[in-house]
């Protein structure tokens, strides 16, 4: 069986191609610039990006209760805003959730 130097490549390429796409599937490659107050309502984490590696956009990624994910500028200062309240939110939940394990009888 005689090897072939155009398919060998061929193929290597479509690898290549194929492992590119893979390591850019979590970035951000472009900002919203405003969420509406009602979208805001629905976020309910966020991670932040570097701009390092594959990436080459320094974001903050809202995902939201359904699941949906927007980039926004770290910048902006709505953005920071929603950090905040996020964080809140969680440590409100937080707080609310050990004192259901501490104490079941108490109902908020």
């Amino acid at each position: 069986m005689r090897f072939s130097t155009p398919f060998f490549l061929l193929i290597l390429s479509g690898l290549c191609l194929a492992l590119a796409h893979v390591s850019f599937e979590d970035c951000c490659l472009k900002y919203v610039k405003k969420l509406s107050h009602k979208t805001q309502k629905h976020a309910v984490e966020y991670r932040r990006q570097t701009a390092d590696g594959g990436c080459n956009l320094h974001a903050v990624i809202f995902t939201m209760k359904r699941g949906r994910q927007f980039c926004a500028d770290p910048r902006e200062h709505w953005v920071n805003n929603l950090m905040t309240r996020i964080d809140e939110r969680v440590a409100r939940n937080g707080e609310a959730r050990a004192n259901k394990k501490i104490y079941p009888h108490i109902v908020n």
